[in-house]
């Protein structure tokens, strides 16, 4: 389930009118009588100045979230790892990102992968250690992977594409920083003003190669299945995510285990314009509990927008994981932020 603005500029060409003019002349006549005619010029019709049609400007868009921008956006985002164990709630930030996507980790929990481009976070965690399939996810996003440790799998991926992440656990600590207010390993946090340092220090590229998300037109046709103001998303061990739609916002807002999620700094609830639940292959591989999630597809799931939902199928094609209709068309985002809820195959979900 994830474009260029040109702004043409005009020109207007004038051409200038003719004066009127007036020409006398005489007449030749017998010497006896001397007549004198005047002959007035018939004036020339003015010549209107000539004009070109003009263009509106096209806005500037942030590319992840199809908002307005005052500028073009070109910058690489910054995917963090973000933790979800009980002692990590409340998180801070992930109401700024862009797109956040929860995935099971080992221990039976989930963990974020929180995409930031458009919002200045200045809080961003707890953060924790990264697993292959998220590592997929921040490569094809081209975004800068920020994290504190690491499976030797996920390290063996980063280092073999030379992919540039922020590492706290080995060189990159001067990005981060501890709070006095939990346990470690559950507060450690970074912000979007660290993370360019450390990119500028790393002396990453910059500029952005990353895929373009494709959002609706004003007016274009709503998702076509029933309505849907409640979700909710069992994961493992009775730990379940749910979202009630906010009609008046238009924006389903979440819940953990029937209480409302809060981003800790703002005390706000987390929220998002489009909801995603895609259903993905998993697989144990090891005594830790470590796992395989798929984030390729093709598989199925269901998008939620304004209170209606859609059956889809979903797959990873230009960098993002996009979300197709039964004819084969891809289903657009609402313009705003995106959270991706992927789940083991079989899930059933609770729809009110």
């Amino acid at each position: 389930m994830l474009s260029s603005w040109l702004v043409l500029g005009c020109s207007v060409l004038t051409l200038a009118g003719c004066n009127d003019a007036t020409t006398a002349i005489a007449t030749p006549s017998p010497p006896a009588v001397a007549v004198t005619t005047t002959v007035t010029a018939t004036p020339a019709p003015a010549v209107q100045p000539a004009t070109t049609s003009v263009e509106a400007p096209q806005p500037f868009k942030f590319p992840l979230t199809g908002l307005p921008a005052d500028h073009e956006v070109k910058t690489r985002p910054f995917m963090v790892m973000v933790e979800n164990a009980p002692q990590a709630r409340p998180q801070t930030g992930l109401d700024q990102a862009d797109i956040v996507y929860e995935i099971l980790a080992e221990g039976e929990i989930t963990r974020f992968v929180s995409v930031f481009q458009s919002q200045p976070a200045k809080t961003i965690g707890p953060v924790r250690s990264i697993r292959p399939y998220f590592v997929e996810i921040g490569d094809a996003l081209d975004a800068i992977i920020v994290h504190a440790g690491w499976s030797q799998d996920a390290m063996d991926m980063m280092a073999g594409r030379n992919l540039a992440h922020l590492d706290e656990v080995y060189g990159d600590g001067a990005y981060y920083w501890r709070s006095t207010d939990r346990k470690a390993p559950h507060n450690l946090y970074t912000s979007v003003d660290k993370m360019k340092k450390g990119a500028e220090a790393r002396k990453f590229r910059t500029e952005w190669n990353g895929p373009l998300l494709t959002f609706a037109k004003e007016g274009q046709t709503k998702l076509t299945g029933a309505a849907v103001h409640y979700v909710q998303i069992p994961y493992l061990m009775g730990y379940f995510a749910s979202y009630d739609y906010d009609a008046a916002a238009g924006v389903y807002k979440r819940s953990m285990e029937g209480k409302p999620h809060l981003d800790k700094e703002t005390g706000k609830q987390l929220q998002t314009k489009n909801l995603l639940v895609l259903e993905s292959k998993h697989q144990i591989i090891d005594k830790e509990g470590r796992r395989t999630v798929d984030v390729f597809g093709p598989d199925k799931g269901m998008i939620f927008q304004e209170g209606m939902s859609q059956a889809i199928t979903w797959e990873r094609k230009n960098g993002m994981l996009r979300a197709y209709a039964s004819d084969g068309k891809e289903v657009p985002l609402l313009p705003g932020n995106t959270w991706v809820q992927i789940v083991p195959e079989g899930t059933k979900l609770k729809l009110e």
